[in-house]
């Protein structure tokens, strides 16, 4: 059996061996492990994990509130969900899903959203099988490296009232300056 609850800093070193093993479970590099020990250190404003454990840490969740979500009501975003190889299909992956619901109703948001490997079926039932809903109508975009960086970097129109027609667009160089 194991235990849900918050990550704190004592699992800090479990952690970073879970976050290897997930990099290499997703085929992707890893950065060395005294950045990820900073990352845990420092993480951004909002993100909450919470980890499963048994004898160990043997998975956990990462996740956030957004808003505004439909109705303009808020919800959570699990933007990672991971379980050990050798703990998968033992109710770990459905018992951190279910603690992230539980945060979700106790704080009034009203959805958790989350994304998931098209190609994955076993995953896809996985899901379907705790009632959560593919979103068809969803396309999931992504910013990163040099387009994140160009698109940060451009000069951007800034619009003022409407009113003033001389006044409605003019040239910035940062986050609304006019």
């Amino acid at each position: 059996m194991s235990n849900i609850r918050p990550f704190s800093t004592s699992d800090k070193v479990a952690l970073v061996t879970l976050f290897e093993e997930m990099q290499r479970h997703y085929g992707v590099a890893c950065p060395p492990t005294g950045v990820i020990e900073s990352n845990l250190a420092a993480l951004p404003a909002g993100v909450e994990i919470i980890v499963a454990e048994a004898d160990r840490i043997i998975g956990f969740a990462a996740f956030s509130a957004i808003y505004p979500g439909p109705g303009l009501k808020s919800g959570l975003f699990m933007k990672e969900l991971f379980v050990t190889a050798g703990s998968r299909g033992t109710g770990v992956g459905k018992a951190l899903i279910q603690a992230v619901a539980r945060v979700a109703v106790e704080r009034g948001h009203s959805r958790v959203d989350w994304t998931a490997d098209r190609n994955d079926s076993g995953l896809l039932s996985f899901y379907s099988g705790l009632g959560a809903l593919a979103q068809e109508e969803k396309v999931f975009f992504r910013l990163t490296g040099d387009a994140l960086t160009a698109l940060a970097a451009s000069r951007v129109l800034t619009f003022q009232r409407a009113s003033r027609p001389a006044d409605i667009a003019r040239k910035s160089s940062g986050w609304g300056n006019t």
